[in-house]
């Protein structure tokens, strides 16, 4: 276990950015301007959960639909609750956990017709 990590200066290459990680470490990678920065988190093979964060809601839920990622946070990151679905997308798996959604992926429907 290690405690809840910043790391500043991330870049391409380095594993933290690179490899979908589980820990609580948020790597803060610099950007030109927000259609380099929805680039960059689309480019990688890995797609669980991202963050957008800023003042004006209304652009952060703009930019948050161009992710490809299962749960995007807007002002926070990885916080789950049981009330809403959290999935993965890419290599970061399928199907979806919690919420009324989470509940559909283990029961299976079943349809019994009667020709009288």
């Amino acid at each position: 276990f290690i405690a809840p990590t910043i790391v500043t200066g991330a870049k391409d290459g380095m594993a933290v950015v690179d490899k979908e990680q589980f820990g609580p470490v948020l790597p803060i990678i610099a950007y030109s301007d927000v259609s380099e920065a929805v680039a960059k988190v689309n480019a990688s093979e890995n797609g669980l959960g991202g963050s957008v964060w800023g003042n004006d809601i209304a652009q952060a839920q703009q930019i948050a639909t161009q992710l490809e990622c299962g749960t995007v946070w807007i002002n926070g990151h990885a916080e789950v609750l049981p009330h809403a679905p959290f999935g993965g997308c890419k290599m970061s798996g399928f199907g979806v956990e919690f919420g009324q959604e989470g509940l559909l992926e283990y029961t299976t429907i079943q349809v019994v017709n009667i020709n009288r």
